[in-house]
């Protein structure tokens, strides 16, 4: 029996999943922007830049909660079938 969910469609927390992961990318640019003169010996970035390093872990969550939405609908698809 074929499912009814076809491979193409957007699943509930697809959007944030991908929402998600461009601002962790975002995140580890700026991460690597930051701590790169720390190597060369030249003068550090403004503070500011070390606040946007933080971005990693707010894409991270972001995807997170991305996956349980995607969990929780799954579920609930799951009990309407068993009805």
């Amino acid at each position: 029996m074929r499912d009814k969910t076809q491979t193409n469609s957007a699943a509930p927390g697809d959007g944030l999943i991908r929402a998600g992961v461009v601002v962790f990318f975002i995140g580890a640019v700026a991460t690597l922007v930051t701590v790169t003169p720390l190597f060369l010996g030249t003068t550090p970035f403004p503070t500011y830049m070390f606040g946007l390093s933080m971005l990693m872990g707010i894409g991270f969550l972001i995807a997170g909660a991305g996956v349980l939405r995607q969990i929780s609908a799954g579920r609930r698809q799951a009990r309407e079938a068993v009805r």
